[in-house]
């Protein structure tokens, strides 16, 4: 079987130079260009390519592109490698959304092809017979592939309590905000503290995380949550708090983690006790899960995994190998 060619838009951003690095040590991937229109004409690191600017490359000279580019541009390019007959595993948000209108609440203007609507969601712990032989799929930000594969025992159970939020304290390093400089993520704004934004309800992420909590689970209360930012540079870390109804008592939370993850290669459950840090996901390819029963009917899930991999590029690569046909974890475990 030939190698898959593949063109990275956006691949001077964080999540596209991981994007790269894992691509171009792929065993069945030829990587065919990545684009920059800022470094242009520079070497892509790990590679003998230099990058592109955007309007020099044609996506209908691969088999696959991924993008790794702002919403709102990076529907314009799917719709082109669709229309060129191209796969497109798309990194952003433009098309994690199932309508139009849901892309609208959450990030206040209209979408650019509402055609495209609505995708696979690609988060193949979940959805994985929903990817295999598709032509596009969405894959899920950090923050709801790190807070949705916590839940996802629970939600696949029904063991939530309907009248009950669902607290999410998150925290994310910085290069989840992106390459580009704000003062925000600048060195004496970040280092040593710790920056609570866009909390309660108020973040893009809490639409996308509802609508595939509740295509899991009909019977759960909102969804609180509060990113934080981290004065690291990667890994992002889901500290959740439930109620659960008389399904299941805490106690039993842990076993049911083990059962619906006992197959996974990239999700980890540790044993009772211990808890999941940044260090267990941090440049891994895998989502580390720690449970914590706290009281007969509340339990505190801790999840982690590193923003630019699982949360990014890792499970673009993953999706990308259900996409064809390949094995799921191919290119992805050392």
């Amino acid at each position: 079987m030939n190698d898959i060619r593949a063109g990275v838009y956006g691949g001077s951003g964080y999540a596209g130079m991981d994007l790269v690095e894992i691509l171009a040590t792929h065993p069945r991937v030829d990587l065919r260009f990545a684009t920059s229109n800022t470094y242009a004409g520079e070497s892509v690191p790990g590679t003998d390519l230099r990058y592109a600017p955007t309007a020099d490359v044609c996506p209908g000279d691969v088999d696959v592109i991924f993008l790794a580019l702002p919403h709102k541009t990076s529907a314009t390019v799917a719709k082109l490698g669709l229309d060129a007959g191209v796969k497109v595993v798309d990194l952003s948000a433009d098309l994690r959304l199932d309508t139009p209108e849901a892309y609208e609440r959450s990030y206040h203007t209209p979408h650019p092809h509402p055609e495209l609507l609505p995708a696979p969601y690609g988060l193949p712990e979940i959805n994985r017979d929903e990817l295999a032989d598709i032509n596009v799929v969405a894959t899920p930000g950090c923050y709801p592939t790190t807070t949705l594969l916590g839940l996802y025992p629970l939600l696949k159970l029904d063991a939530l309590r309907d009248d009950a939020p669902i607290i999410v304290d998150a925290k994310s390093g910085v290069t989840g905000a992106g390459r580009k400089p704000s003062l925000t993520t600048h060195f004496a704004e970040v280092y040593s503290n710790l920056i609570p934004y866009k909390t309660g309800r108020a973040h893009r992420h809490v639409g996308e995380l509802e609508q595939e909590a509740l295509k899991l689970s009909d019977a759960i209360g909102p969804i609180i949550f509060c990113p934080h930012l981290l004065p690291v540079d990667r890994g992002l870390m889901s500290s959740i708090y439930v109620t659960l109804n008389d399904t299941m008592t805490s106690d039993q939370a842990h076993d049911a983690y083990l059962e619906v993850y006992g197959g996974e290669a990239l999700v980890v459950v540790l044993p009772l006790g211990e808890q999941a840090t940044l260090k267990h996901a941090v440049k891994t390819n895998k989502c580390v899960i720690s449970i914590t029963p706290v009281l007969d009917r509340y339990a505190h899930i801790t999840s982690v995994t590193d923003n630019l991999r699982k949360g990014a590029a890792s499970q673009a690569v993953q999706n990308m190998n259900l996409m064809f046909g390949l094995d799921e974890t191919m290119g992805l475990l050392s």
